[in-house]
């Protein structure tokens, strides 16, 4: 009688639950993070709905178990007017409002999906690997005097700096303008993701800082 039973389990297809997608809407499947030093500090893992509620907070490196997607609604929400401002957690124009990033998020990602045809979170990782920044300068004082040396990025870094760099883009292309931050943050985007410099401020901003590490080794 058992032995019936376990045929019959065998033979029965497995039940998996429902998939996990993004709002949704668009699926982690197939998705992939293509530079290798990237791997371990992009999280990829499906959510519904990408808040957290801060549980990384109180955890060193914890931010690199963040689904990717709401870093970038973290970093939205703190983003500054002002895009060359260094105190965006003083001038940001909605601390606090994530509700509200989120719909930017997913309106944003709407447009890329149309005007693309692609999935929007693998054009969102194709543009932070473009973004990122491989060398950037330190200062160091030696005998009182100060000057400024290459050095290499680390991962987690390269992918906060892209982030932000996106985000500042997104900010520029609203200020003042007709078009909602979500268009702004679309434009930015699939500029990034294309490497398209003329039209993307995070390639612009990559390069420029690219250039000065390089004249200072």
């Amino acid at each position: 009688m058992s032995e019936e039973v376990e045929a019959k389990a065998e033979e029965s297809p497995k039940s998996s639950g429902p998939e996990i997608k993004l709002f949704g809407k668009w699926s982690y499947e197939g998705v992939e993070v293509k530079n290798v030093a990237l791997k371990r500090v992009i999280s990829l893992k499906p959510v519904y709905l990408p808040h957290t509620g801060g549980r990384h907070e109180h955890k060193r490196f914890g931010k690199l178990e963040l689904p990717i997607v709401e870093r970038l609604v973290n970093r939205l929400m703190s983003q500054a007017i002002n895009a060359g401002s260094k105190k965006d957690h003083v001038n940001s124009k909605n601390p606090g409002k994530k509700l509200k990033a989120l719909r930017t998020v997913k309106y944003a990602f709407q447009i890329i999906e149309l005007r693309t045809g692609r999935n929007p979170i693998q054009v969102f990782i194709d543009a932070i690997e473009n973004s990122i920044i491989r060398e950037e300068v330190t200062r160091i004082m030696y005998g009182g005097v100060s000057y400024f040396h290459a050095v290499d990025t680390s991962p987690s870094r390269m992918v906060d700096l892209a982030i932000r760099h996106i985000a500042q883009g997104a900010a520029m292309k609203a200020f003042r303008s007709p078009r909602s931050l979500a268009e702004a943050l679309a434009d930015e985007i699939i500029a990034a993701a294309e490497y398209d410099r003329n039209k993307s401020f995070a390639i612009r901003r990559k390069e420029e800082i690219e250039r000065i590490a390089l004249s200072s080794r």
